[in-house]
């Protein structure tokens, strides 16, 4: 049972009164409800019957196309087969709100300014197809890590990875994205009934250093966007200091408006008079998500669009990094190519929708339509799609092998017993095999697993070690 403070208790009662306060204890005393939302590019009929099989019922979400509730079966939920292999995300229902609302296109240049640990960022690839342009940042390096490992297990090739500080980013780039997401770090009290620890530490003087950042955040991305761009800023907390004021703030001096949204979940109005303050009416067209109205967590989202341009600011200076962004026709690039066609048949002219950055023996790839831009900000560009080895062969990662997918029709070995799947994904050798050489792509009940390396023995896995899983129920 999750007991909360008498700061934040005295803090929602002054806000929103005696019934807002007691409807929030109700429900943040309530167990969590569980929702998922499936890769646009898997069978979604499959995935669900598939999750049937572990005992996870599923109810789709009315006006979310590829969301559903967890009925029952949470527990089994992430550790499934498909969720090992991202053919689905768990992520709340209020979380995959903001991204519907920025709707990004594939045309679009597009940033997640504060995109740790991904839940928002892949969601924002998946509505651009996987392709364009994605620029994803995070400040922290540790959550920094669970960035790329989500974009590597959705498989995210639109995107490059950035750690700035976002406040600051503006010194990067100025009058340039089309679309941009704002999802501050933020004091939380919407998602109290899962991390009840937020009852331990908040306060109001932490709070309002929070909300200094998230206006600081908020003005660095207006500069960033283009005249006529789109940002959403959205935060998972319920004051008005770190939501309808940090609004009101940027609408009084920074050439922006805030456009009409229709949510596909129950919302209400932001708030305009505060405490006896009269903010900008506009600011009514901000959205609330109350928690226990929809059965998530508490949301505020507001959409605006920028108006005018803003002054220039000073740009910061980065050394030349000797790696190139390098097109499928490229001599290296494209014997490499052709030998990935020869070996494991994907198609050359599949492989020419993509552009290639060659580093020493690693190989990325990204998207062809993603805009090259100071490409010496970036900690990574795309997805890595192999490596070469000793002999100057390309030995392609499980990511690549997965994105290809039926593309891929050379050199597969289909594993039929369960105990092979399970020491494939910890990492292991099988061995029982037809003696083979070479690399490999491994394949289970119509599911590329990744790659593998044919040894003396048997079949080496070669599934990342990020990745890697002793705790998968294999049907």
């Amino acid at each position: 049972m999750i007991t909360l403070s008498d700061k934040i208790s005295d803090y929602l009662l002054n806000l929103f009164g005696e019934e807002y306060l007691e409807k929030y204890k109700e429900y943040i005393g309530t167990d969590a409800d569980y929702y998922l939302r499936i890769s646009p590019f898997e069978d979604e009929a499959k995935v669900v019957t598939s999750l049937k099989e572990y005992d996870v019922e599923l109810e789709p979400v009315a006006n979310i196309p590829l969301s559903y509730k967890i009925v029952s079966g949470y527990s089994f939920a992430g550790k499934t087969l498909e969720f090992a292999l991202g053919k689905y995300y768990i992520q709340s229902l209020s979380s995959m709100i903001p991204p519907l609302v920025l709707a990004p296109g594939e045309n679009d240049v597009v940033l997640d300014l504060c995109a740790a640990p991904g839940s928002k960022s892949t969601q924002l690839s998946e509505l651009m197809q996987n392709k364009g342009t994605l620029y994803s940042n995070e400040i922290s390096i540790k959550r920094l890590a669970s960035l790329v490992h989500n974009f590597e297990k959705m498989r995210a090739a639109n995107v490059g990875v950035i750690q700035y500080k976002g406040e600051l980013l503006s010194k990067v780039y100025e009058n340039y994205f089309d679309k941009i997401l704002v999802d501050a770090p933020c004091s939380a009290l919407g998602i109290v009934q899962r991390k009840g620890e937020v009852s331990n530490w908040w306060n109001e003087k932490q709070m309002n250093k929070i909300a200094a950042l998230q206006l600081r955040l908020l003005i660095s991305a207006i500069k960033m966007a283009r005249v006529g761009g789109e940002i959403v800023y959205s935060t998972c907390t319920l004051t008005v200091e770190e939501n309808e004021y940090v609004i009101n703030k940027v609408l009084e001096k920074y050439p922006v408006e805030i456009l009409d949204v229709e949510l596909p979940v129950k919302s209400v109005d932001g708030l305009t008079n505060i405490f006896g303050k009269e903010l900008n009416p506009e600011v009514s067209k901000c959205r609330r998500i109350i928690p226990w109205e929809i059965n998530s967590e508490g949301f505020f989202i507001a959409k605006l669009r920028k108006i005018d341009e803003t002054e220039p600011t000073r740009k910061d200076r980065y050394k030349h990094k000797d790696v190139k962004i390098l097109s499928a026709n490229n001599g290296l690039v494209k014997e490499a190519l052709r030998k990935v066609e020869y070996h494991f048949g994907v198609p050359f002219e599949h492989l020419k929708n993509y552009k290639y950055i060659v580093n020493g023996k690693d190989i990325f790839f990204i998207h062809s339509e993603w805009k090259e831009e100071t490409i010496e900000v970036f900690n990574r560009i795309g997805l890595k799609f192999g490596r070469f080895d000793k002999y100057g062969n390309p030995q392609l990662t499980s990511q690549a092998a997965q994105l290809f997918g039926k593309l891929i029709t050379k050199n597969l070995v289909e594993l039929t017993k369960k105990e092979d799947v399970e020491v494939y994904f910890a990492g292991g050798k099988i061995r029982g095999l037809e003696k083979s050489s070479g690399q490999k792509i491994v394949k289970y009940k119509d599911y590329i697993l990744g790659a593998a390396i044919a040894v003396e023995d048997g079949l080496k896995s070669q599934f990342p070690r990020s990745l890697r899983t002793g705790n998968i129920i294999i049907l």
